[in-house]
């Protein structure tokens, strides 16, 4: 059981603004799109069915999901979307990684590129920082809606790894080939589910950023978050108490 982050803290509460104002919408179909490429039956394509649960979990109109599955498998045209990784530093030499999901590499590539230099911080070579992480399924929950025996008995029942308390949220890490059992077993206990990713990059270990450099990496985070194309910002650090809650 890991202490409670008051980064994951900071980024729960960016999530939830992003949803509230469609941008979740957004990455999801896109994330809908890729995944249907690997078959459009969800029950069948466990990448496909997290999808669909996390759009229908913010209350995704149908016919978008369908619409979206038919333009992975190929029904409908559209713009080819393709997935990319992009590493770099942030303040303080923080490691970070960027997924996006973009139908023109170039134009994304160099957006990131610019954000990474505005913000104190700059792009880095493929495998610099990458090994620091390890794919992992994420699960996030609200915090009022379990508690921590309840999750411990049922998540590292189904395979879990660690559970962490993030204060307003709990985050539920597993090995991937777990993630669809421990979200079965979320689900026939009754507790609901606010984010889950099945590849999610999870740090091996952290750093905790302080004064201006934690203040300079939630501007960071903010900026490459907000853009179009990214899917998810990870980094391998914690916030002090003292950068407030910014982003």
């Amino acid at each position: 059981m890991s202490g409670h982050s008051k980064w994951h803290t900071i980024k729960h509460k960016k999530a939830a603004l992003d949803a509230k104002r469609g941008k979740i919408f957004t990455r999801l179909i896109k994330e809908i799109v890729i995944a249907a490429r690997g078959g459009g039956d969800p029950d069948s394509n466990a990448r496909l069915r997290t999808a669909v649960t996390a759009a229908k979990a913010v209350s995704m109109p149908a016919e978008n999901i369908n619409r979206a599955i038919k333009r992975g498998t190929g029904e409908l045209e559209g713009a080819t979307i393709e997935e990319y990784t992009y590493e770099g530093y942030g303040p303080g030499g923080a490691a970070v990684m960027v997924k996006v999901a973009s139908d023109n590499k170039n134009r994304t590539v160099s957006d990131i590129r610019h954000v990474f230099s505005k913000n104190g911080g700059n792009m880095a070579e493929p495998g610099a920082v990458g090994w620091m992480f390890e794919m992992k399924s994420n699960i996030v929950i609200e915090g009022e809606k379990t508690n921590e025996e309840q999750l411990m008995n049922v998540a590292l029942e189904a395979g879990a790894e660690d559970i962490r308390d993030n204060g307003d949220s709990w985050q539920v890490i597993s090995d991937p080939s777990s993630h669809q059992p421990v979200l079965d077993a979320l689900a026939k206990a009754g507790i609901p589910v606010t984010e889950s990713e099945m590849t999610a990059l999870i740090a091996k270990n952290t750093v905790t950023l302080e004064g201006a450099d934690a203040k300079g990496m939630l501007r960071l985070y903010d900026a490459l978050d907000d853009h179009d194309d990214v899917q998810n910002v990870y980094g391998n650090f914690e916030i002090g108490d003292d950068a407030g809650d910014e982003g």
